[in-house]
């Protein structure tokens, strides 16, 4: 039995120029994205440095001072850092709650749907709010939870009588950030799952119909079981994500009076270092919440896979 050659590098990079040549048009078009992720995601990786310097404004990253882990101690003693895991684990844990489950809901819905005008409808009314910016959805969120806004006009409607400024109302605050960021995002979230309802062979369904299976029968024993790798990736993105609250979101809906619940830790981060100058520290904070993403990550993948029958999604 010959033992097979390896190729030298001479003939792997001919090989790779070959192949290039042969898909010019695609590989061009994945250039520009790659060279974003270079400058953008890479190169900047070198300036996590800093976490572990003592870095200002007239310094470089070279001459700064190092410090060592001095800025992770200070991140410990940090109350109103731990005040800021707290309402982003809040926040993110009620949208995980509501807004990882309602897209699923939403979308079976919608695919179950005969009539195709009321469907595409249907789909783009859900869509809208995504569209919008936080701007837009904040100006109209403050003005419907003013004193002499929508919301108190439709408690007192009821008999309950409500004249509060709610977005004054810090106790309040979890559920107007967490249920007006499902509100936005919801319809988006159903796109990669009707895109993978569209692909279900149908003679799944008329077989399960001959069998006298029920529409919710068939719901669960066909669609959902279909649409799980797409579920399953969802729910690591979005585990993982949690430490990453929605910046924009915080500083629209975000004031002096509900801030002790509203901070959250990108907000922190944005104040303590573009506006306090601190940037040693906010790179140490971020490059924690980092570590811990990337440990949700791998720990989620990893609960989903045993659930997968041992395939991984990623």
């Amino acid at each position: 039995m010959e033992a097979k050659v390896k190729p030298t590098l001479n003939v792997r990079i001919k090989k790779w120029f070959r192949n290039f040549g042969r898909q010019w048009q695609l590989q061009s078009m994945a250039i520009p994205g790659i060279v974003y992720m270079i400058i953008f995601s890479f190169i900047p990786i070198y300036g996590l440095v800093i976490a572990f310097k003592n870095y200002t404004v007239i310094d470089t990253i070279e001459s700064a001072q190092w410090v060592g882990l001095e800025n992770f101690k200070i991140i410990m003693e940090d109350k109103y850092f731990w005040q800021s895991v707290v309402n982003t684990l809040g926040i993110s844990g009620l949208k995980l709650a509501f807004g990882f489950v309602l897209p699923i809901i939403i979308a079976v819905m919608i695919y179950e749907l005969r009539d195709s005008v009321f469907k595409r409808t249907i789909q783009t009314i859900s869509y809208l709010p995504h569209f919008l910016s936080w701007i837009i959805l904040g100006g109209m969120l403050i003005t419907w939870f003013s004193s002499n806004g929508m919301i108190n006009e439709l408690l007192n409607f009821i008999g309950i009588q409500a004249k509060q400024n709610h977005m004054l109302d810090a106790g309040k605050y979890w559920w107007i950030a967490s249920l007006s960021d499902v509100w936005k995002e919801a319809g988006w979230g159903t796109i990669l799952y009707l895109a993978t309802m569209s692909r279900i062979d149908p003679t799944y369904y008329e077989a399960a119909k001959m069998d006298g299976a029920t529409r919710m029968r068939q719901i669960w024993s066909i669609t959902i079981p279909m649409i799980r790798n797409i579920i399953s990736l969802n729910l690591i993105l979005s585990v993982s994500g949690l430490f990453n609250s929605n910046l924009d979101q915080t500083l629209v809906l975000m004031n002096s009076q509900n801030q002790p619940k509203a901070e959250v830790i990108n907000s922190y981060v944005y104040r303590v270092g573009l506006m306090q100058g601190d940037f040693s520290y906010a790179t140490a904070v971020g490059l924690g919440i980092s570590i811990i993403s990337v440990i949700l990550l791998v720990a989620t993948n990893i609960v989903t896979k045993k659930l997968n029958d041992n395939q991984s999604v990623l």
